[in-house]
C-alpha cells in the first residue's frame, strides 16, 4: 500500500517548486490536463507541456516530446497518463533528476510510485495537484 507525503510535505513541495512538466498535457481547453496546466501557470509556476503529438505552443509554452528534451531543471513531473503507461515516465523523471513526480487523481501505479521513491523522488499518487495547491496553500 502506498503512502503519500503528509499535507505539510506536499505544501512544502508546492511552495518550493518553480518548474512543472505536465506529461500528457493537451492543447484542448476543455481537457483536464489543459485546465490544470493553466491553473498552475496562473499560480506562478512555469509549465512545460510534454506530449509527442503537440507541435504548437500550449498556454504560450513550447511543447516537448519527452522529459529528456527539457533543458531546464524540473521540480515536479505532473502526470496525466493512463495508470498502465506511467512506469517509463517515472524512469525518465529519475533520469532528469526531477525533485518529485505527481500522479494525478485516478493515476495509480504502485511500481512507478515505488521506483520513483527508491530513486530519491518525492512521489505523490492519486491526488489532484490543483486541489492540493488550493487546500494546502490557500490560493
Amino acid at each position: 500500500m502506498f503512502h503519500n507525503p503528509s499535507d505539510q510535505e506536499r505544501a512544502q513541495l508546492l511552495k518550493e517548486a518553480k518548474n512543472i512538466a505536465v506529461v500528457g498535457c493537451s492543447n484542448k481547453p476543455e481537457r483536464t490536463s489543459y485546465m490544470i496546466a493553466q491553473a498552475l501557470q496562473q499560480a506562478g509556476y512555469r509549465i512545460f507541456p510534454v506530449n509527442p503529438t503537440l507541435t504548437e505552443p500550449v498556454l504560450g509554452e513550447k511543447p516537448y516530446s519527452s522529459l529528456k528534451e527539457i533543458d531546464e531543471p524540473i521540480d515536479i513531473v505532473n502526470v496525466f497518463r493512463r495508470s498502465d503507461q506511467v512506469e517509463p515516465i517515472a524512469r525518465e523523471a529519475v533520469e532528469i533528476k526531477a525533485k518529485a513526480i505527481w500522479f494525478q487523481l485516478g493515476v495509480i501505479n504502485e511500481q512507478a510510485f515505488q521506483y520513483a521513491k527508491e530513486h530519491g523522488l518525492i512521489a505523490v499518487m492519486d491526488r489532484c495537484i490543483k486541489v492540493d495547491h488550493a487546500l494546502l496553500l490557500g490560493k
